[in-house]
């Protein structure tokens, strides 16, 4: 009898140290929500919408260079690719921000971390755009010459519109991936959302709340991309319809 009332008497203590545990989780939760919201609004939304736009302006140069065929810059364009494509965001990270110095040329943690992730995005989406301008008829390029247009007026308005509606599936989800992968620009100490996030944990010790609270937060803004991208997919399909 005793044996049961200890039992009984340690589970209720369990169960109230638990019940402890979780609402401090949940207040934790609760009072750095704010604080990782703003590092995202801050610094994680603005280094992925610099970066992305200087990435689409290196794939488009890319592509292009690469669809017409120009030798020696379409040979430089491929060794870019392949530099930027075979070797981890990562260590192009750690090389931009701490390598550089040793060359005497210092950037602050958001500059390098936006030098480098439009020069990585700029690779992989510049073969994005590539295909997209080879998947236009052969004819089209026929019918632009026919009509009086030289080479850059036909791939500028007839070309480019048309590989860029291909192109914006891809791109978009490029976007979508690149606004996860600025959470290792923590590792520079750029203070995004990720590097808000240890530092809390290194006050309050406790990871998992703190971790799930973060990741709600990449799932909020990726749920609000994919919108964006069904809406602007909805548009560019009614729009080549109307065009056919």
């Amino acid at each position: 009898m005793e044996q049961i009332l200890l039992f009984l008497v340690n589970i209720g203590i369990m169960t109230e140290t638990g019940a402890r545990e979780a609402l401090r989780d949940l207040t934790l939760m609760a009072d750095s929500f704010p604080k990782i919201l703003m590092a995202g609004l801050k610094v994680t939304i603005p280094l992925t919408v610099l970066g992305f736009s200087i990435a689409l302006v290196i794939a488009v140069a890319v592509a292009l260079i690469q669809f017409a065929h120009i030798p020696v810059a379409r040979q430089l364009c491929r060794f870019y690719i392949w530099i930027f494509r075979g070797t981890p965001l990562l260590l192009q990270l750690m090389l931009v921000f701490f390598g550089l110095p040793d060359l005497g040329i210092r950037l602050e943690p958001f500059p390098a971390a936006v030098l480098v992730f439009a020069l990585n995005e700029g690779a992989y989406a510049s073969e994005i755009v590539r295909a997209a301008l080879e998947s236009v008829p052969v004819g089209q390029m026929e019918a632009g010459y026919c009509v009086g247009m030289s080479y850059i007026q036909t791939v500028r308005r007839v070309i480019l519109p048309q590989a860029m509606r291909t192109a914006v599936p891809s791109l978009a989800n490029s976007l979508i991936a690149m606004v996860k992968d600025t959470s290792l620009a923590s590792n520079i100490t750029a203070a995004e959302m990720m590097h808000v996030t240890r530092t809390v944990i290194g006050t309050s010790y406790r990871a998992m709340p703190l971790y799930l609270v973060a990741g709600f937060i990449y799932l909020m803004f990726s749920t609000v991309l994919t919108w964006v991208q069904r809406v602007l997919e909805k548009k560019l399909n009614s729009y080549g319809h109307q065009r056919g």
